[in-house]
């Protein structure tokens, strides 16, 4: 690949001494660039993959500081449609929200996929100024592959549908190839499908090389089996495997993840954990799981961390785990002996509980494995491990649809994540929410059991159980009739038991009458909870009629 003209005069002095011991491929120091030298390359409309996952192992000098966005910001480009720049940004998950926020505000994102957080990108998106489609986590990179989200791209090479690939690394091999920090996601994806390359090495972050499972992904009618029938099974390489050819730069990164802290555990996530443990061990009395249960798999938020936090303590022992995201509980979980071994596809810990991660790497290292995306997330491998899957939804209505991306049925949050690679796929398919949530007026005024949820994710086929902090419903078998009376009376809130079950008896009656009655529904009250809180600001309702 020819030099880049705009590299050729970049004021860079020579590598630092950090830098020097974590790329050990030499002629790759020759490459070496500041951020701002690169920021004139991109050009409008071009298509950018980002390394990341869950706000983890992204870029954080080439895409925002004394770079792209700083150099949009100061020559004031966006002023003027002829030179206004605007990308089409692909990440493996979300990304820090001070990088992806700064895009959004400065209107630099066209299209985004396929998921994302931060409030500035959700006001993006839901404003209509940018494009953006969630999708299956497991189904991403693949598409990615396959061109899907390229078809009207009408520049650079169609067999790589990327223009550029900007990745953390936070070590460089002889070879030339990529280790990855504390998430995989869908770099290995990220880097197949771009024309050009810039690798930042994050120096401040330690070399995690020894922690990664990578694999390369075929496209059919290529495409082996992943051949593992453990969490601890390894198929792939410690590094991601690239064309050196295609290396544009590489840049020095000194910046930590910004991840925050954990949402904190309370009394209701804390009843929910107790539900759920005391099903498992009904669960393991029964002789439908072993002592050590099956691998879990569990989703993000306070109520996942109480549940982790309570099986740190819980009776459980020799535990596996196969999931998408690491939180802080998980190093309680480590430390307390009960967890055996855990894969999952990025490391979401707190500023804290990364320095505890990193102090006593030697204790977790052989204990933990991070792969991509579409492994970790694989419905092949979920299935025939037996997962125990555990997520949280915006709402569930009666009969076991839930809802877990769009409040009110039309404003995105985040996106679908990978709950529904896990709950289609998974042995247990379980559903953890909050029987309610406050709104400015009312301290229940959100109920998040409803008649008929308002957009739906993952189906009444796929969920096997239903849990709030007021009981837990186990729907396996169940028609529907039988389920509708089981989730309103286990898990709906207090103030809103009565108004379901009026709602769920009154469509009964209607449809039973006109033949109709295997899912009753009043199609004219179906949405009237939403509706009530749109006009009044809760969902409680004055009467049906």
């Amino acid at each position: 690949m020819k030099v880049t003209p705009c590299l050729r005069n970049a004021s860079v002095s020579g590598p630092s001494a950090a830098l020097r011991e974590r790329v050990r491929r030499p002629a790759y120091l020759k490459k070496l660039a500041k951020p701002s030298d690169l920021a004139p390359l991109f050009k409008n409309d071009d298509y950018i993959g980002w390394s990341g996952f869950t706000g983890v192992g992204y870029p954080k000098g080439t895409p925002t500081w004394q770079a792209i966005a700083d150099h949009i910001e100061s020559n004031n480009l966006q002023a003027d449609p002829e030179t206004k720049k605007k990308f089409n940004l692909f990440v493996g998950a979300s990304v820090g929200p001070e990088v992806e926020d700064r895009w959004a505000r400065l209107d630099m994102i066209a299209r985004r996929y396929p998921h994302q957080v931060g409030k500035d990108i959700s006001k993006g998106i839901n404003a209509g100024r940018i494009n953006f489609a969630d999708k299956h986590l497991s189904m991403f990179p693949q598409d990615l592959t396959y061109g899907y989200y390229s078809l009207k791209k009408n520049h650079g090479d169609p067999k790589k549908p990327l223009d550029w690939a900007i990745v953390e690394a936070t070590a460089i091999d002889e070879q030339g190839h990529i280790v990855p920090g504390a998430s995989v996601g869908a770099t290995p994806e990220i880097l197949q499908s771009a024309e050009k390359i810039i690798i930042e090495v994050n120096t401040r972050i330690p070399n995690l090389e020894g922690l990664h499972d990578i694999n390369h992904s075929w496209t059919p009618p290529n495409r082996q089996p992943y051949l593992i029938t453990h969490p601890s099974d390894r198929i792939g390489t410690t590094a991601i495997p690239i064309d050196t050819e295609r290396v544009v730069a590489i840049v020095e990164s000194d910046k930590p993840d910004n991840t925050g802290e954990n949402s904190p555990e309370n009394e209701e996530s804390r009843e929910i954990a107790r539900h759920l443990i005391n099903f498992l061990s009904e669960e393991v009395e029964a002789g439908r799981l072993p002592r050590s249960l099956l691998p879990l798999q569990s989703g993000i938020g306070n109520v996942a961390n109480s549940i982790i936090g309570g099986l740190a303590s819980g009776p459980f022992e020799k535990v596996q785990v196969w999931t998408e995201v690491l939180q802080d509980t998980f190093i309680q979980f480590f430390d307390s002996g009960k967890l055996d071994f855990a894969t999952a596809t990025s490391i979401k810990f707190s500023p804290g509980g990364f320095d505890h991660f990193y102090k006593n790497w030697a204790n977790y290292k052989d204990r933990l494995l991070l792969r991509s995306q579409q492994v970790a997330n694989s419905p092949e491998l979920i299935r025939r491990l037996g997962v125990i899957a555990m997520n949280t939804p915006l709402e569930v209505d009666i009969y076991g649809h839930a809802n877990s991306t769009n409040a009110l049925g039309s404003r995105m949050l985040n996106g679908l994540g990978g709950s529904a690679d896990f709950l289609r796929n998974a042995k247990l398919s379980i559903m953890h929410t909050p029987s309610s949530r406050p709104t400015k007026n009312d301290p229940t005024g959100i109920s998040c059991i409803v008649p008929f949820a308002s957009h739906v994710d993952q189906t009444e086929h796929d969920l096997d159980v239903v849990v709030t902090e007021q009981g837990l419903a186990d729907l396996r078998g169940l028609a529907p009739r039988e389920r509708a009376p089981l989730i309103i009376q286990k898990c709906a809130h207090p103030d809103y038991k009565d108004m379901l079950m009026d709602y769920y008896e009154r469509s009964l009656h209607e449809c039973l009458k006109r033949g109709a009655g295997h899912e009753p529904h009043m199609l004219r009250n179906a949405f009237k909870f939403h509706t009530n809180f749109l006009e009044k600001g809760t969902m409680k309702l004055q009467s049906w009629d």
